[in-house]
């Protein structure tokens, strides 16, 4: 159950948005073997003069940025697996925004499985009732 939040620097942009929820979601079930089934994603944008990166606004730089959080229950990936990820990721989100500043970052995070869940319920009494 992948929760994926992607921040975009930029205006809002409804092609871009399916873009990045469509991609998002094959990429992140594909490397870090999830069902497409339980993902969910949330897009944001951020103006470019509202993004700071080392004291000067993405605007001034001339640069786009994302921000990528993947929320995953923890101990249910390797680490290379997350090092695969964070490289196509960096990858794919490149290549649909352009001109990425080198210092959009990516985070998957591990959550212990009795703090996290959906439906009410959490991950571990998913795993115990399995």
């Amino acid at each position: 159950m992948p929760g994926i939040d992607i921040t975009i620097s930029g205006q809002p942009d409804s092609a871009l948005t399916h873009q990045l929820a469509a991609q998002l979601t094959e990429l992140t079930c594909r490397i870090l073997k999830k069902e497409p089934s339980r993902t969910r994603v949330i897009v944001r944008f951020v103006p470019q003069d509202q993004w700071f990166i080392a004291g000067r606004s993405l605007a001034e730089q001339g640069k786009r940025s994302f921000q990528l959080e993947v929320t995953v229950t923890g101990e249910t990936n390797t680490r290379n697996e997350k090092a695969d990820y964070h490289k196509a990721a960096y990858e794919l989100l490149g290549g649909l925004i352009g001109n990425v500043h080198p210092h959009s970052s990516i985070h998957v995070v591990d959550c212990h499985a009795t703090s996290y869940g959906y439906g009410g319920v959490t991950q571990e009494w998913r795993y115990q009732h399995a």
